[in-house]
């Protein structure tokens, strides 16, 4: 008897598969068949994948009708169930992936994936494919243990060529033997550790041994925790105006103030952390994608120039008392570039009262005082003077996005003291991959003499990617999924021969 012939229960559920899984093949298919542009623009934004997009735009809705062909073939109908769990195997270990080990997450991928969240899709596509292995094992009652072993087998090779196509991604990106770092062992010391109750916070400020968090997905709220007690505590902040459509709040704290902003809109308020309630200051309709606060009252902003593209960096001072501010601007760069080559970080050095603005994708970054004059123009130790960008335009969206082949110079970046931190995961020269599975490096710069100073480790959890770090003072505080790391730097390392204590240092 062949495959699925005989009329029962078993012959009922596998007719349903076939049915679901056609329906769901051909729907994908056309849907990415029709809106061919998009999907291929959105393949190029993987980090996975941008590489072959060209290739694969072609090659997954033609697999996806190939096998919706087949299943309707009685003949051919057990391969094609094969070769269903196979590929479902190979888009929920992309998801996975893209959701895990990524650096961001891109846009959808069309069909069914653009009517829902990569999380969604990801319980979806494991739902097909224990369909598809339910329906295989049924047929095959005989064949129990081969059938369980094929599919075994399938899963691994499924999961690994999506493995393989991230590996050699990620080296292709990161790897770099034209600079080499200069390590220094154990610069730091781990004092607190805490576990967090989503992978979503930023770091929104430090202050008396208290580590204040916001969270992405609840705008309003703070959660403190404590380096000395190790309490935790969750507070609301509220805005005397909730009438703006907000799309895109941060919350920055230093205590006595905070400051909540969205550049989106643009919104600007202060207030007192202690009483939780801010009120908004005059901003008159300035957007921004960025903001530090510099001092009470003064606020510094990376905005872009309408009509020319520039990238600007403003100066935003609240007159105290009166409903007025003052708003001055300079241009970072005097000739606009190609779209994101000059997208970076802004962060304020409160010791040495300037700006340093670190770009993302060029060895370079800004230092440039509080009349925002530039000072000079620094390096990083990396090579990369011109940014490697994979840059797609659509001309449906009228857009362009940032692909998966741009390469990363400076992801992260932190000041205090004399000092620039920046987090990179480009390897140097002699410099082994294995560490990066569970510590992050950090390079340190001296502001002051424009020198490298050296490199360390920051170790954390195994599979974990930092996503936030900050330093205040002799602390640095680091987010990795959902834990939160406290580090203490050594003073021999960082204030050689300083016998004063900081305010707001911790000591134990």
């Amino acid at each position: 008897m062949s495959f699925f012939e005989k009329r029962s229960f078993r012959d009922s559920i596998t007719r349903l598969a076939t049915y679901v899984f056609i329906m769901v093949f051909v729907y994908a298919a056309i849907s990415k068949l029709l809106d061919f542009e998009t999907f291929s623009f959105q393949l190029a934004q993987s980090p996975l994948i941008s590489a072959y997009a060209g290739i694969i735009a072609w090659l997954v809705p033609g697999i996806e009708l190939v096998i919706a062909v087949l299943l309707l073939i009685p003949k051919l109908k057990k391969i094609a169930f094969y070769a269903t769990f196979t590929i479902m195997v190979m888009f929920t270990a992309y998801i996975f992936i893209i959701l895990n080990f990524s650096d961001y997450i891109p846009c959808s991928c069309g069909g069914i994936l653009e009517t829902m969240s990569w999380t969604q899709h990801l319980i979806f596509n494991i739902l097909l494919i224990l369909v598809a292995g339910v329906v295989l094992l049924l047929g095959s009652r005989k064949e129990l243990k081969k059938t369980t072993l094929l599919l075994i087998i399938l899963t691994i090779i499924g999961i690994g060529i999506i493995v393989l196509l991230f590996v050699f991604s990620e080296r292709k990106m990161h790897r770099n033997n034209a600079f080499q770092r200069r390590y220094l062992p154990h610069p730091i010391e781990k004092i607190r550790e805490f576990q967090l109750d989503y992978d979503s916070y930023y770091i929104a400020g430090y202050s008396d041994s208290l580590v204040y968090l916001g969270n992405y997905q609840a705008p309003l709220y703070l959660t403190t925790n404590n380096i000395i007690t190790k309490e935790q505590k969750i507070i609301r902040v509220e805005l005397d105006n909730m009438t703006y459509p907000y799309r895109k709040i941060k919350i920055e704290v230093k205590p006595p103030k905070f400051t909540v902003a969205d550049g989106t809109v643009p919104a600007l308020f202060q207030g007192n952390i202690k009483e939780r309630l801010a009120y908004q200051l005059p901003i008159d309709s300035v957007y921004f994608t960025q903001y530090v606060v510099t001092k009470p009252n003064n606020i510094g902003i990376i905005t872009v120039d309408s009509r020319t593209k520039k990238k600007i960096i403003g100066l935003y001072k609240n007159i105290s008392g009166e409903d007025h501010s003052i708003f001055t601007t300079a241009t970072i760069r005097e000739v606009a570039p190609e779209p994101f080559a000059d997208d970076g970080v802004l962060v304020w050095n409160e010791k040495l009262s300037c700006f340093l603005y670190i770009y993302y994708y060029k060895n370079k970054f800004e230092v440039i005082d509080r009349k925002l004059q530039l000072i000079y123009t620094g390096s990083t130790i990396d090579t990369i003077k011109t940014p490697r960008l994979d840059v797609t335009y659509s001309e449906q969206n009228d857009m362009y996005t940032l692909g998966g082949k741009s390469t990363v110079v400076n992801r992260l970046s932190a000041t205090t003291a004399n000092y620039l931190f920046i987090n990179s995961d480009r390897l140097g020269r002699f410099e082994d991959e294995g560490p990066l599975k569970s510590a992050s490096i950090i390079d340190v710069y001296n502001i002051s003499d424009k020198s490298y100073v050296f490199s360390f480790y920051v170790y954390h959890q195994p599979g974990g990617k930092l996503y936030d770090f900050q330093v205040y003072k002799n602390i640095l505080i680091a987010l990795v999924k959902e834990k939160l790391f406290i580090y203490k730097l050594k003073p021999e390392h960082f204030f050689p021969g300083s016998n004063t204590t900081h305010t707001g240092q911790y000591q134990d």
